[in-house]
């Protein structure tokens, strides 16, 4: 199936703007209506600037959640999604920072207990990637950042929230297709979320007697800004091609999963659970 929206080849500098990307990413929730499945709730979404954690922040405001937005230094993006939140009639609190700081983890969490009196979901989403030509290009300096943001983010930011978790909180952490298969040009973001999947599994055990569910979301391709600030313009320009529909996802048709793993109405018996959204892909094992 062709793609639709082709995209032509462009770059920016890391971490990217969603403004600058053509063609524009629908990551706005325009066309969502909430049903109330998340009234009350209070939610902390890292990443939650632009991308899937903007579509998951606004999707979870429009279905009566309160949500804190942590990300890196993209403050115009994150005034959008604030705007957005707030549009649906919810409350929002912006945190930036670097979520590789310890400190800055608990940081965070204390900021959103703080401001919205606590906290019931927490969608880890933040993530870095550098893809290289080569293994021997890999150094130790990037494999540790990689590890700090993606995965050592996660945990931080976890812990720190435990203690405010109550029976019918939710974790949702987020994945990826290459921590299902592995990437040979994407060598430690792939063996983060790969990480991740396995921690996911094992939280979900050991949290099942408190009535904490833990589940991830493994995308294929989405056209989100990690795409054009980290990849080559002739990269970005086939991105999400090779999957049998032909494109990458947009956020918004993301989100609506993070709705039904949050929503103890719809998936109170998920927990340890890998949803994978791969375009049609299909994986052996």
């Amino acid at each position: 199936m062709p793609d639709p929206e082709s995209r032509p080849p462009q770059h920016q500098e890391p971490p990217g703007t969603t403004a600058a990307m053509r063609p524009q990413p629908r990551d706005s929730m325009a066309d969502y209506v909430g049903r109330g499945l998340l009234d009350g709730r209070k939610a902390l979404v890292t990443g939650g600037d632009s991308g899937i954690g903007r579509a998951v922040a606004i999707a979870f405001a429009k279905e009566g959640a309160d949500v804190a937005i942590a990300y890196l230094s993209e403050h115009a993006d994150a005034e959008h999604t604030a705007r957005e939140v707030r549009a649906a009639g919810r409350d929002c609190v912006t945190l930036p920072g670097d979520l590789a700081d310890g400190a800055h983890c608990r940081g965070v969490v204390d900021q959103t207990v703080g401001q919205f009196g606590g906290l019931d979901l927490l969608v880890n989403n933040v993530a870095t990637q550098n893809p290289l030509d080569s293994p021997d290009e890999l150094t130790e300096e990037q494999w540790l950042r990689t590890f700090e943001v993606n995965m050592h983010s996660y945990f931080r930011v976890t812990a720190a929230a435990l203690p405010h978790l109550r029976e019918g909180s939710a974790i949702i952490n987020t994945s990826s297709v290459n921590g299902l298969r592995g990437n040979k040009s994407l060598i430690d973001y792939s063996a983060t979320k790969g990480a991740i999947i396995a921690w996911t599994y094992s939280m979900a055990q050991a949290l099942a007697d408190r009535g904490v569910r833990v589940n991830c979301v493994a995308p294929g391709p989405v056209w989100t800004p990690l795409i054009p600030s980290t990849f080559d313009p002739e990269h970005v320009e086939k991105f999400g091609t090779n999957v049998p529909l032909g494109r990458p996802a947009h956020p918004d048709e993301l989100a609506p999963t993070y709705v039904f793993l949050a929503a103890n109405q719809l998936s109170s018996y998920y927990t340890g659970e890998v949803i994978a959204a791969l375009g049609g892909e299909t994986l052996p094992g």
